[in-house]
């Protein structure tokens, strides 16, 4: 059987697991379904103003759609092949590192991370980041035995795309230089990875540039919680012991070929997995949330691919138990998978739950669709949850957007432009029934705009019925007689 034929396979299973998710569509996931309908020249329009750092990712999406048609499964299904593939290649660098058993323990280990299991079924770019790290971890490692041209620019490559998709990759590269240090390669090597770095960092800053103009689009982060603060400590510390504990040296039990073709240029005492797989785990994480100390910034996702070093130890401790206890690791791998995967049952079927994200944009289309009789109107607060109206255009078929100016795609925007306050307030006073689309929680208007809403609303309506589901809520008003 190849090497990273169980990692994938196990990937897969649990990608394609409940992928629909409910039949649900979460807020962010909207935002790519509706950008990847629209020609590439209006995601372009869109990105010179907003969600720039997902561009690339949009067009991409905007292919796929084209290709395959556009359906939930199709939204998904690139996270759920770019986990495999980060499990492949993840599997393929610790077999490089520490032998087969380290190797396909680390992409068992992957795979089965809760938050690798979440994003691996989410319509946005975090998966296939986590890939294309995988991927330049693999040719960092490839450049470094046998340095070429070809490999340094296949690296670069590979961390330009990751950067692309979203540059808080970046650190990954941060990383990767830690690893440079703690290696001390001749200075050839050194070289060929500062001239590598440097051109993906060259092609990736005018993105970097562009997106910092946009930075208010990430003023909703929450500053570092405490939680937040112990699971970067707790995730750290467990792979700091398992490079402790398991050594996370190159074995000398490994065949001579791949002894030699690792330590050729590098020292062979200095070659170990953990220089590769802690600087990776514990970089991007601490350099994150030190970073949100100042303007918070740190979500889970946005370094996701750190738990590639992760898995690696993971896969390093599994193989040193296995050895300890002179057991089959053809027997005791597939084992201890299975055991995490029943242990994590809780969490798994959860994540393949509506519930497990923040709102549902095809639930309150849902409702909206049997709540619209008699209403000619429909208002949204915020302005953002527009969303469940471009996602399910039909749900809203002879309801006119009474607040809207200028469309999504002709503003190159994500949620329209809105008219002012005085203009929305004759709208809503001229409909004979209107539909309100926002949160499930408490209703607030922050903007004018929304409460030039709510007074029309209270001087000629009266609220007929009200909906939640799914995190959205969905109210019919009519007409004061």
């Amino acid at each position: 059987m190849p090497l990273c034929a169980g990692p994938v396979l196990l990937a897969l299973a649990l990608g394609l697991w409940g992928l629909t998710r409910e039949h649900s569509m979460w807020r962010d996931e909207a935002a790519t379904w509706q950008v990847a309908h629209r020609p590439l020249a209006g995601t372009a329009h869109m990105v010179s103003q907003v969600d720039v750092v997902h561009g690339v990712y949009y067009a991409v999406m905007h292919e796929v759609f084209a290709l395959f048609g556009d359906s939930l499964v199709t939204l998904r299904l690139p996270s759920v092949l770019a986990t495999a593939a980060a499990c492949a290649l993840t599997t393929l660098t610790g077999a490089r590192l520490s032998g087969r058993r380290a190797g396909v323990g680390a992409g068992l280990a992957l795979a089965v991370v809760p938050a690798v299991q979440e994003y691996a079924q989410e319509g946005r770019s975090y998966a296939l980041v986590l890939a294309f790290v995988a991927l330049a971890t693999r040719l960092l490692l490839a450049a470094l035995r046998r340095p070429t041209a070809l490999r340094w620019a296949g690296y670069a490559g590979a961390v330009l795309v990751a950067a692309l998709l979203n540059w808080f990759s970046l650190l990954a590269l941060v990383a990767h230089g830690v690893t440079m240090a703690w290696l001390r390669p001749d200075r050839a090597r050194c070289t060929g990875w500062a001239l590598a770095a440097t051109g993906a960092v060259t092609g990736a800053l005018p993105l970097i540039l562009t997106s910092g103009e946009q930075a208010d689009q990430v003023a909703w982060i929450k500053p570092l919680g405490w939680s937040t603060v112990l699971g970067v400590v707790i995730t750290v510390t467990i792979a700091a012991l398992c490079a402790r504990m398991a050594g996370a040296r190159l074995p000398e039990a490994l065949p001579e070929r791949l002894r030699e073709g690792v330590r050729e240029g590098v020292p062979h005492a200095r070659v170990s997995l953990a220089a590769v797989a802690l600087p990776l785990c514990a970089v991007p994480q601490i350099g994150l949330a030190v970073a949100s100390l100042v303007k918070p910034l740190y979500l889970t996702r946005y370094v996701l691919f750190a738990y590639v070093g992760f898995a690696l130890l993971v896969g390093v401790l599994l193989a040193t138990l296995i050895g300890r206890v002179r057991a089959h690791p053809r027997v005791l791998l597939p084992a201890a998978a299975a055991l995490a995967v029943l242990a994590l049952l809780p969490i798994e079927l959860r994540l393949r739950t509506a519930e497990s994200r923040v709102d549902d944009v095809l639930a309150a289309a849902a409702l909206v669709d049997r709540a619209r009789h008699g209403a000619d109107g429909v208002l949204y607060i915020p302005a953002a949850r527009r969303d469940t109206a471009l996602v399910s255009p039909h749900a809203f078929a002879g309801l006119r957007d009474l607040a809207l100016a200028q469309g999504p795609v002709e503003s190159g925007t994500l949620k329209g432009i809105e008219a002012a306050p005085r203009a929305v307030e004759q709208a809503v006073a001229d409909a004979r029934g209107i539909v309100l689309v926002t949160d499930a929680g408490p209703l607030r208007a922050d903007s004018a705009r929304d409460r030039a809403k709510l007074r029309a609303l209270d001087e000629h309506f009266v609220r007929r019925s009200t909906s939640v589901e799914r995190g959205r809520r969905v109210s019919v008003y009519e007409r004061v007689r």
